[in-house]
């Protein structure tokens, strides 16, 4: 039996099937969530996509003991930006800058995502105001997410993890632990403030 912790362990980089390039339904995510040994908080960020975050919310209203974070991922025009805290889509044109700015002015959290990786900003990111940097990503090498850390660290930025799951096979691969109550509110201040780390996951993940 796991002990109970004080932290929050979140996948703060999940796609359901509102994203063209997964096939991950929100039920089977949420019935998943549900059955983790440990990981409760997910965000639900599809490519440039909304859609499906109040219908993984409302599936999941019956759990008390796990939480979604709405938001997207948005393409810009210098790499993929998370923004959590959202059920709406930042305004166009969609550069860093402007998705940055959108998440802040919501009350928002912005974070680079996969930097060093395809359609990742590099060190683009140095120009644009964030809140937090992915250092671990599911999908991403070892070497590009090392890097990513090291230019978290360098840039004085929260590092957070998330498996960017398409398919159930890759859900809870790497997680971020969090020092905070299970809302959103709590979670994305713990963010933006660096009560964070990201982590692999450990095997044991639903017993």
């Amino acid at each position: 039996m796991i002990a109970k912790s004080q932290f929050l362990y979140a996948d703060l980089h999940i796609h359901t099937v509102y994203s063209a390039d997964s096939i991950l339904q929100p039920k089977l995510l949420v019935d998943l969530l549900a059955m983790h040994s440990y990981i409760k908080v997910v965000a639900v960020t599809d490519h440039n996509s909304v859609r499906g975050c109040a219908l993984v919310v409302d599936l999941a209203r019956v759990y008390s003991d796990i939480l979604i974070i709405p938001g997207t991922e948005i393409t810009t025009n210098n790499g993929d930006m998370l923004v959590l805290g959202t059920f709406e889509l930042p305004p166009k044109p969609w550069t860093p800058e402007s998705v940055a700015d959108y998440a802040r002015s919501i009350g928002g959290v912005s974070i680079v995502a996969h930097p060093f990786r395809t359609y990742g900003m590099g060190e683009y990111a140095k120009n644009v105001k964030v809140d937090a940097i992915e250092v671990l990503n599911g999908g991403t090498s070892k070497e590009s997410n090392a890097q990513a850390k090291e230019f978290a660290k360098g840039l004085g930025l929260p590092g957070t993890g998330g498996s960017d799951a398409h398919q159930r096979a890759e859900l809870f691969s790497v997680c971020t632990r969090i020092d905070a109550s299970l809302n959103v509110d709590s979670v994305l201040a713990a963010i933006r403030k660096g009560a964070v780390s990201a982590q692999m996951s450990r095997a044991d993940l639903f017993f």
